[in-house]
């Protein structure tokens, strides 16, 4: 439960979770009849408000529409997201809500494009155990950053896959065909062009590290690069169009995207439960 101290008192998680009871108390309403109103679980809500659970966007939109709050918690939902993740990420983060332009460079399934299935996977699989409520809330905190593909306007957006991204699944077989079946259907979006760097070109400048490019409307731009277990974010202008000379030796090196697009339906179907 979130409580009121001084570590958290001027969070936006705790800030949500009392305008949730608050909005709640304030129309006379019973956790029952707010369940039945939005179809939301009753303990579900409870947990919402007690800053247990951080939820996903749908959840919000529906309880503004009871509350009639118009954008208010889908406003402070986005800030306390924010919270979920470490430190050195929530400013990148922050770039990346706000790109006009995203290129991406990846040698796992980006969280962009991961489903639901597949995410809770993967983060279930780390080094250290988490509890269910710690799953879900780091499942709802990944999924939450796949509505900036969403928006409108939404960002042009390219994704390089390594080819071992198609090539090493789960082991869980109809998660590892949903998440091909995403990303084939993503591929085919107006704002996404994927293209899948095949093990043929070899070794490239930037192979086996996971990079991101953001474009903001002003034409700025910042790189992220991706360690293990660590990050960089770099504003630098020179260094910045330096990754973005080595990215488009990497997009020269890949796949057309239509012939991407061909390779990766051919791993759908063999990848049929």
């Amino acid at each position: 439960m979130v409580e009121k101290n001084s570590e958290n008192e001027d969070s936006a998680r705790w800030v949500l979770a009392c305008e949730l009871r608050r909005l709640r108390e304030v129309a006379g309403k019973s956790l029952a009849q707010l369940a039945e109103e939005t179809n939301y679980d009753r303990t579900y809500l409870h947990r919402l408000e007690t800053g247990e659970r951080l939820s996903k966007l749908p959840v919000m939109e529906a309880l503004d529409r009871v509350h009639g709050t118009g954008e208010l918690l889908v406003r402070l939902w986005r800030l306390a997201r924010l919270e979920a993740f470490k430190d050195r990420y929530r400013l990148f983060m922050q770039y990346e809500s706000k790109a006009v332009i995203i290129h991406k460079y990846s040698v796992v399934v980006p969280g962009l494009l991961q489903t639901e299935d597949f995410a809770r996977l993967v983060l279930s699989m780390g080094p250290t155990p988490v509890s269910p409520e710690e799953l879900e809330e780091s499942v709802a905190a990944r999924l939450s950053r796949q509505e900036l593909l969403r928006r409108n306007p939404a960002p042009t957006a390219r994704f390089i896959l390594d080819e071992s991204v198609l090539r090493r699944p789960v082991l869980d077989r109809e998660v590892w065909h949903g998440q091909l079946v995403r990303i084939a259907e993503a591929a085919e979006e107006p704002n996404i062009t994927i293209q899948v760097l095949p093990f043929s070109a070899g070794v490239q400048r930037l192979a086996g590290a996971p990079l991101a490019l953001l474009w903001m409307a002003d034409d700025s731009a910042v790189a992220y690069l991706e360690g293990n277990g660590s990050g960089e974010l770099i504003e630098d202008p020179e260094e910045v169009q330096r990754y973005r000379l080595s990215y488009d030796h990497l997009r020269d090196a890949a796949l057309s995207p239509r012939n991407s697009l061909a390779l990766i339906k051919q791993l759908v179907e063999e990848s049929s439960p």
